[in-house]
């Protein structure tokens, strides 16, 4: 069935950087289905034409290389543009006429991208619903939502409810770029389709998990966005708790939609909920050195750039394990990783063996940007008496595949046009989430824990070290090794 494709917020950075590029190299790889149209709407006026010359060159340079000739002009034809305001009504009907014509009376599956400020979701769901363009009852509608989803519970819900005046739920796509990525999906494989792992994935051998996202990068210019969300509503409602979930989540009984994000839920609803007097206690947050001179961001401003979360899971499987989620800016390299640490063995024979936490087992899921797994584990030193060593088991995808990792939006894009929601937040997913990080936003807001400050280029705050220690723990600071 043909696929028509409508992005609002066509002239945005989004669309140039990843949409279309994604979707070209779709068609690049024979991937993409036949009768796929995409129509570009955003108040810019341009033509067909100067759309897909613009296209052309924005494609080729966040690509990294010329295009195909050929793929490039083939897929050019399947370029539309209607300039439009999602602001005015009108505008929506002009687009269902051109729609209309594109499509020639065919039977076509709509897919409604969003790819606008956050601000204007409901305003262009309500006019899709008011055109006619979409509605409840139709059965080849769909709309993807970018992160982020709302601001907090509230909005998130009220959001929502505006979303499934016009769409229901199985017509929703909201989009986290991370559960696209090939690692991300290989925990669920690792996971799943090894009965290696399954006996010792519990409390029983797992002594804590840590899940870092950490950024070489200051924000740049995004103290738009940033000094108001900060980390929290930027990395931890969203990516982090989804690789909790993947993480921790039970088997489902067979890889669909609703089977995999129904385990999703339960993990999130067993999250044990975070009391306003334990914020201070679980809790750090940090702010690097600099941070008030990024432009537009306030002289006194309190946002996090750096924050730490421990987290429990109240459930048969992870009950008294606990679950550190990490994130900063202005780190000492690019990495997102879920490591595993298991515990030390009940009795250690050799005296030169394991002396704490850090030398005992650890499972390393390398998410980006050195995309592997590594398992750590004792051998003994040749010629060295009994003298033990971590040593390391190491996959990496890049060497172990031809070719280079395709961009997560190009695996994501096609589970929509499949009709696939597996790797996409459902709506009492995204509320739960919310309802996890709000009384931790509202501790950090209110002073609680005081914000330390840390200089860029390393792991954050030295309180986040010692804040580990005494939990006779420690953070696996490692950058990953790229190959």
């Amino acid at each position: 069935m043909p696929h028509t494709i409508v992005i609002f917020g066509a002239s945005g950075d989004l669309t140039s950087r990843k949409l279309v590029p994604a979707l070209y190299e779709l068609h690049r790889k024979g991937r993409l289905p036949e009768g796929v149209r995409i129509v570009g709407f955003s108040r810019t006026p341009f033509t067909h034409e100067r759309w897909r010359a613009n296209l052309a060159e924005s494609t080729a340079e966040h690509l990294g290389q010329p295009l195909d000739e050929s793929s490039w002009e083939s897929f050019a034809q399947s370029l539309f543009y209607q300039p439009g305001d999602i602001e005015q009504a009108g505008d929506f009907v002009t687009l269902g006429e051109t729609l209309d014509k594109i499509e020639a009376g065919s039977e076509t599956t709509r897919i409604y991208y969003l790819s606008t400020a956050p601000r204007f979701y409901e305003s262009a769901i309500a006019r899709l619903g008011a055109a006619g363009l979409a509605h409840p009852s139709c059965e080849r509608c769909r709309v993807v939502i970018e992160k982020p989803f709302g601001t907090d519970q509230a909005t998130a819900r009220r959001l929502n409810e505006k979303v499934h005046e016009v769409f229901r739920e199985p017509q929703v796509y909201r989009i986290d770029h991370y559960l696209g990525k090939e690692t991300v999906s290989n925990v669920l494989v690792l996971r799943f389709a090894n009965t290696i792992f399954e006996p010792v994935w519990n409390r029983n051998y797992v002594e804590h998990v840590q899940i870092t996202a950490a950024e070489e990068m200051t924000i740049g210019h995004r103290a738009g966005y940033y000094d108001s969300a900060g980390a929290l509503r930027d990395m931890f409602q969203n990516h982090l708790l989804q690789l909790l979930t993947l993480t921790a989540m039970e088997t489902p009984a067979r890889f669909e939609a609703d089977a995999v994000r129904d385990e999703k839920v339960k993990v999130l609803r067993a999250i044990r909920p975070m009391a306003a007097k334990d914020v201070a206690a679980l809790t750090l947050r940090g702010q690097y050195r600099g941070y008030r001179d990024e432009p537009g961001v306030a002289p006194d401003s309190q946002a996090a750039t750096f924050g730490v979360v421990r987290l429990s899971i109240d459930n048969w499987r992870w009950q008294g394990v606990p679950f550190y989620l990490r994130s900063g800016k202005a780190m000492s390299c690019r990495t997102t990783q879920v490591v595993i640490q298991f515990r030390q063995p009940p009795h250690m024979m050799f005296d030169a063996g394991p002396q704490n936490a850090r030398d005992a087992n650890r499972l390393v899921l390398q998410i980006q940007p050195a995309e592997g797994i590594q398992l750590h584990f004792q051998t003994k030193v040749p010629d060295a008496g009994m003298k033990l060593r971590l040593t390391e088991l190491d996959f990496n995808f890049r060497r172990a595949f031809a070719g280079e990792m395709p961009e997560a939006y190009q695996r994501l894009l096609l589970d929509v046009l499949q009709g696939d929601a597996s790797l996409f937040a459902r709506a009492d997913e995204v509320e739960l989430a919310w309802g996890i990080v709000d009384p931790i936003q509202q501790g950090w807001e209110s002073g609680l824990p005081e914000l330390a400050q840390y200089d860029p280029g390393g792991w954050g705050p030295s309180t986040s070290s010692e804040w580990m220690r005494n939990r006779r723990h420690q953070w696996f600071d490692t950058c990953p090794v790229l190959h």
